[in-house]
């Protein structure tokens, strides 16, 4: 399959002769990019401009906001709501997680997660083969806190998200900070993701992807 990333949280999930995703399209007004896309599933983690902008994306497209186990197109679904934590700065939010099954291969999209999950709420994800996780703080999780998550998740790869690439108008950490905590001196950015279950291996892979457009 190949996965490309817009920034922010949005990406585009391709997969021969499978129903095409685009996950949290985000408004142009915060500094990116207008988008113009097409897809025929469309995810969204949390109503906010950040993530919720649908007009970016053309096409006969399913939309998913909410909890649930969905199968369009081939691609199983598994949407998972993520409640607020009020004790926590950041975890005062509702978020939902999403879990696309492309025949056998895994993507985990973890939206605007702000908190570090419990085990047992990992255990609802299943086996991650690709965790897309947001590392650049801004409410979400910020370096150490995105680490911790990918260390209990276990994916063989992953990919960071929601990190300032100089455009943005959100106050965001650049993914440098993420890569240290992951004990990577630096990671030359590729345009796509290209991953197929038989070339998965059993150490984590960190995969930074530079934004189309």
């Amino acid at each position: 399959m190949e996965i490309v990333w817009y920034g922010l949280s949005c990406f585009r999930m391709t997969e021969r002769g499978l129903a095409t995703v685009v996950t949290d399209p985000y408004e142009s007004s915060l500094g990116l990019p207008t988008l113009k896309l097409k897809a025929d599933i469309v995810t969204v983690s949390r109503d906010t401009p950040e993530h919720n902008y649908l007009k970016a994306v053309k096409g006969e497209r399913r939309v998913i906001s909410g909890p649930g186990e969905y199968e369009l197109g081939g691609v199983f679904i598994t949407a998972i709501r993520m409640e607020p934590r009020d004790s926590k700065k950041n975890g005062s939010k509702a978020n939902t997680l999403y879990v696309f099954d492309f025949e056998g291969l895994t993507v985990a999209h973890l939206g605007d997660l702000a908190y570090v999950p419990t085990q047992s709420q990992i255990e609802d994800l299943g086996a991650v083969d690709i965790a897309l996780v947001p590392v650049g703080g801004g409410g979400a999780l910020g370096a150490s806190e995105a680490a911790e998550v990918v260390s209990l998740i276990e994916p063989s790869i992953v990919v960071p998200m929601y990190f300032k690439t100089g455009k943005e108008e959100l106050k965001l950490s650049p993914v440098a900070r993420f890569l240290s905590e992951m004990g990577i001196s630096k990671a030359e950015p590729v345009p796509v993701l290209k991953a197929a279950k038989s070339g998965l291996t059993d150490e984590t892979v960190v995969v930074v992807l530079s934004p189309a457009g």
